[in-house]
């Protein structure tokens, strides 16, 4: 019972974050993919890889994309020093192929996504999209928050990394 009542706090409070980001974008301050993810709060463990991966000038860039956001929980679902060695220099490459398999080229709001089976992401490979009984799964990660406009795209909150094969 108790597990269930900070569960569902968490995601209220989850809400309200997004809530006012979404108000700080629809008032003009428009923030591009990056900045959204790292003004959050729920992102870090994301928006560290992002830098380590050196991917920041793209998903700073014009694009549209959109993205497949793990939360600092999702990353906290991988075996232990899974994230630590992925950060590590050497881990480069391996670590921007996980992250670029989290993105989609172009702006694909929710109500594409429910339309589609499967994306392709700007990795090369393809991610599984499921949308039953009013929930949307990209292959095995839930979306747990979709439509968080950034500048150059849109962010869809997961509760799950995905990992390419």
């Amino acid at each position: 019972m108790l597990k269930k009542f900070i569960t569902t706090l968490a995601l209220i409070v989850a809400s309200l974050s997004f809530t006012s980001v979404a108000y700080a974008e629809h008032h003009g301050m428009k923030k591009d993919i990056v900045d959204v993810a790292a003004e959050n709060g729920s992102f870090n463990t994301l928006v560290a890889a992002i830098k380590a991966a050196g991917l920041v000038d793209t998903l700073k860039g014009e694009g549209p994309f959109t993205v497949f956001a793990p939360t600092d929980e999702a990353f906290a679902k991988l075996a232990d020093g899974t994230v630590e060695s992925l950060l590590k220099p050497e881990n480069k490459d391996k670590l921007a192929t996980i992250l670029t398999y989290h993105v989609v080229a172009g702006k694909v709001m929710a109500a594409d996504v429910v339309k589609l089976d499967s994306a392709s992401t700007v990795q090369g490979q393809m991610v599984i999209i499921k949308a039953k009984y009013g929930n949307v799964m990209v292959n095995n990660a839930k979306v747990i928050m979709t439509d968080v406009k950034a500048s150059n795209g849109v962010i869809h909150v997961i509760d799950t990394v995905l990992l390419p094969k």
